[in-house]
């Protein structure tokens, strides 16, 4: 992931990394500041009928959305890393470096005043994104799977935008707010919504959460 965002030109004085565990004692070892926690859990039935549950919940609670979160839509298949990622800087542009040519740095530049629909139909026309997200994946330890090809993992971010935490899907119609936040407390407030995550899914096992730390 970080050298996918070093190669759309993202300077390196952030970089991701493994959270090890949810324990207090492990989660100090993580790097600070983190900007953005990323999620990859398991699409079960039971998430899913949750997210149906919360989408018409929430259709009728109307949420408090800051204007200055950035979210996108995902229209590409197998294409939730990059999005989720996607989420991550967006949101941290005050944080993060750039370098001149940055692709990435280009493309959040022209869909800023996009709807989430348009942006995600404009990266479905961005090849540079693309390709990179393909050459970076193909270095992963595991095959990566085809654009078109079933797979039950998923990636969300969440980040902190105007002191409120956000919890940012692609798959989802608009974002989820899920309380108060700072930066100094992200990771552990993302972590406590995490949590809520693998307490749902209690016989599943496959979840993994990356920060976005400072180097």
């Amino acid at each position: 992931m970080s050298k996918f965002l070093n190669c759309l030109g993202m300077k390196p004085t952030w970089q991701f990394g493994d959270v090890y565990g949810l324990d207090p004692e492990l989660l100090n070892i993580v790097p600070r500041p983190v900007c953005a926690v990323l999620l990859l859990f398991p699409i079960t039935d039971k998430y899913e009928a949750f997210k149906q549950e919360e989408e018409e919940r929430l259709k009728t609670e109307k949420q408090d959305v800051s204007s200055d979160v950035y979210f996108i839509k995902q229209t590409i298949g197998n294409a939730c890393g990059t999005i989720g990622i996607i989420h991550a800087v967006a949101n941290n542009l005050k944080h993060l470096e750039f370098e001149s040519d940055s692709m990435l740095k280009k493309f959040l530049e022209k869909t800023s005043k996009m709807n989430p629909e348009e942006r995600a139909a404009f990266l479905e026309k961005d090849e540079t994104i693309r390709v990179t997200h393909e050459s970076s994946a193909q270095e992963g330890q595991t095959e990566a799977p085809s654009a078109d090809e079933r797979v039950n993992l998923h990636f969300i971010s969440f980040v902190n935008v105007g002191g409120q935490l956000y919890e940012l899907d692609g798959r989802k119609p608009f974002p989820i707010v899920h309380g108060k936040t700072s930066e100094e407390t992200l990771l552990e407030d993302a972590v406590d919504v995490c949590k809520i995550f693998m307490a749902r899914d209690p016989d599943e096992v496959c979840f993994t959460i990356i920060a976005l730390s400072k180097d």
